[in-house]
């Protein structure tokens, strides 16, 4: 069984400050979590000198302790280790897969089309599926396997947050129940929330955002009416976004047979999320203070931290250049999944890697940071290989083409052929923006908001 810990868990900090799963919690095989527990080491994470001494005394040093072991071990476990070193084939992706956002996305393998003087693609990426997108106008850059249906681990939280955090307002207040935390998985990821206990709407997001906290997210499912009314009104969502790779079994990105997404429809969640300024603020919260127990009469706190790696940054990895967010995950069987988002200059790109077959630490944003180099240092000298569609208010249902566009939404940009999936649905992105509605005719008219990365240099305290 594999540790909750996954790919970028551990870090030097991971003390007292910033906690989160309960000490002796048991070995998930569900949720993510970057939140390691007091029993849990990375195996990959260098061990320290009392460490390697308790292993030293637990190894046995002579001959005669070695063959004492042999005899207590079952015969079958003696017999020659012909296959012990052979790994599993990793699982190939199907033939067809969606042509959502272009007949090229639906291919498998790596899809990009180099102009004279565009760079090369990184030659290590190990993920299983990949795109690199840009964020306002959609275009995909290139892509690996872009509609692989895989485990979404907790990147599903974004289509959690994109169908739940318009409800309800940031200050609302409420205590939580011994029932709202009530069927969550083995070793789920989780802020440290108490029943009995009230918070605001505000710090159970943060908690989502930045410990994905399954006890925030089965608190705030609660507050919507209950899990299951929550699931189904996220795959509701997810048709509204044209996300067709994604059937919804779980809230919080909990492993559960049938529970699939894609590196296509993670990209189309952080897109619609980052239209919301609320989204844009807990995803782009390093740091903050959350509520803790009430002792003496007083309402302590204590430090939570962003487990997004590019944006707090680990022993191993820097926080990327202009991080805005969005999510990660990892659980047993979706391994290290991760949507980002970037800027540079005016430019804003999504990256989102899933599986990489590489299993080193922190591997996931490694070969994120790199495809974000890429992307950054490509995109005028590439040919969009698809693009991010819009909802289907805006281009009907992707699947079958779409509803056509009348004369004057085309002339609106509604579907600019020149800039990609414009308009409306995608001025709003990062930097948000106004609609004005003159004469029939929808125009978008940027305004910058104050970039999220201002937020992670003052470490997410407002």
């Amino acid at each position: 069984m594999e540790s909750s810990m996954g790919s970028g868990s551990i870090r030097r900090s991971a003390g007292a400050l910033f906690r989160g799963v309960v000490s002796g919690a048991s070995a998930p095989t569900g949720t993510f979590t970057d939140v390691p527990t007091i029993s849990d080491v990375h195996p990959t994470a260098a061990p320290s000198g009392a460490a390697r001494a308790v292993r030293r005394r637990a190894l046995p040093r002579t001959g005669a302790a070695l063959a004492g072991t042999a005899v207590l071990l079952p015969p079958l476990l003696l017999a020659s280790p012909a296959y012990a070193d052979e790994k599993p084939k990793a699982p190939a992706p199907p033939a067809e897969m969606s042509k959502v956002g272009g007949g090229r996305l639906g291919q498998a393998g790596t899809q990009v089309q180099l102009k004279p003087g565009a760079p090369k693609l990184p030659a290590d990426i190990t993920a299983r599926s990949w795109i690199v997108s840009d964020a306002e106008s959609g275009k995909v850059l290139a892509a690996h396997n872009a509609h692989w249906q895989l485990p979404p681990a907790s990147t599903l939280k974004m289509l959690f947050a994109d169908t739940v955090l318009p409800k309800f307002p940031k200050n609302q207040k409420y205590t939580v129940k011994p029932a709202d935390l009530a069927g969550m998985g083995a070793g789920s990821s989780l802020v440290g929330i108490k029943e009995n206990l009230s918070y605001t709407v505000r710090d159970l997001w943060l908690g989502v955002f930045l410990r994905s906290g399954n006890d925030a997210v089965h608190t705030l499912s609660a507050m919507n009416g209950g899990t299951a009314k929550t699931v189904q009104e996220m795959q509701k969502q997810a048709e509204a976004l044209n996300a067709a790779d994604t059937h919804v079994v779980t809230p919080d990105g909990y492993d559960a047979p049938g529970q699939v997404s894609s590196a296509y429809d993670l990209s189309l969640f952080a897109r619609a999320g980052l239209q919301n300024a609320d989204f844009r603020e807990y995803c782009s919260t390093v740091s903050t203070q959350f509520p803790g127990e009430v002792k003496d009469g007083k309402r302590g706190s204590f430090g939570i931290q962003n487990t997004n790696r590019l944006l707090s940054g680990d022993y191993d990895v820097k926080p990327y250049p202009g991080i805005a967010g969005v999510k990660n995950g990892y659980t047993t069987n979706a391994g290290s999944t991760f949507t980002g988002v970037a800027q540079r200059g005016e430019r804003k790109l999504l990256v989102t890697v899933m599986n990489p077959e590489k299993k080193e630490h922190n591997e996931a944003y490694k070969e994120t940071a790199k495809l974000f180099d890429w992307g950054f240092a490509a995109a005028d000298k590439v040919e969009p290989v698809g693009r991010l569609v819009g909802p289907r208010s805006e281009e009907g249902d992707a699947r079958t083409g779409g509803a056509k566009l009348d004369g004057d939404k085309a002339k609106a940009g509604m579907e600019d052929t020149a800039g990609g999936s414009g308009g409306v649905w995608t001025a709003l992105a990062i930097t948000g923006g106004a609609l004005v509605v003159l004469g029939g005719l929808v125009f978008a008219v940027h305004r910058r908001w104050p970039l999220p990365e201002l937020m992670r240099r003052r470490g997410g305290r407002h």
